[in-house]
């Protein structure tokens, strides 16, 4: 587990305790959770994780122990399997952390995640980790764009290239699925003090603790309608076809 969920965890223990999970769904792309807190279901979402994709992946063993039978687990249990060795269960612990953050709409801003990449990043270097669907756009804007995938595609660097391209960026977005298969601590240490350090995607915590760790804006995603966004997840959508969600940006004060 990534040191910094440790401390998200603890910020959400006193939530936990008056909260119960209702609904946990595991889909093809994006995994969605919800628990009621005080009489109000709350939702969170975290991206699916292919089993192979974790380093520490049990072949021949079950992709989720006591699936089935999660729901008579207490919140903070859910919450704790983003330590788990498991890729499946790894993305239900954080979706319930996202599920139990309690999050202010008032102390976000509503800017898409890559219209501040654009401004902050226009003729200078900048460094994506995650192939995202703007990438052609800050093609147009940015001195020099770097995409580090784990899956190259045309044009991308092999994420092995971190360590040489990270230093040199003026503006670093890493991919919120950094935090799920432990590279996140690896990548921000990879970046210049002085650089502009975006943590984005719906799997982002909108938790003030990751700024401590040098991040400068979360662009993440607040689910409002729980029902509408299970019942997409259920049905394999992208991220895209998921209603039900605003996409609010935290920045540091």
């Amino acid at each position: 587990m990534e040191p910094v969920l440790a401390e998200i965890l603890e910020q959400v223990t006193a939530r936990a305790a008056r909260s119960r999970p209702v609904e946990i769904c595991v889909g093809v792309h994006w995994t969605f959770v919800a628990v009621e807190i005080d009489g109000r279901i709350s939702g969170g979402l975290a991206s699916t994780l292919s089993e192979g994709s974790h380093a520490h992946a049990h072949d021949g063993a079950p992709a989720v122990i006591d699936a089935g039978h999660l729901l008579s687990r207490s919140a903070i249990e859910l919450a704790a399997m983003v330590g788990s060795a498991r890729s499946l269960e790894i993305g239900i612990g954080m979706a319930t952390l996202n599920a139990l953050l309690e999050v202010d709409p008032l102390a976000c801003v509503e800017v898409n995640a890559a219209d501040l990449i654009a401004e902050r990043g226009a003729g200078r270097n900048v460094a994506v980790v995650g192939h995202f669907p703007f990438i052609p756009r800050l093609h147009e804007v940015a001195g020099t764009l770097w995409v580090l995938e784990l899956n190259p595609r045309a044009g991308d660097l092999p994420a092995e290239a971190a360590r040489d391209i990270l230093p040199r960026a003026d503006v670093v977005a890493i991919t919120g699925t950094s935090l799920l298969n432990g590279t996140f601590g690896a990548l921000v240490a990879l970046c210049r003090p002085d650089a502009y350090v975006l943590l984005l995607g719906a799997t982002t915590p909108l938790s003030p603790v990751l700024f401590q760790m040098g991040v400068d804006a979360l662009a993440g995603t607040l689910v409002v309608d729980p029902e509408r966004v299970r019942l997409a997840v259920s049905q394999g959508a992208t991220f895209r076809q998921i209603p039900g969600k605003r996409l609010l940006t935290m920045l540091r004060a």
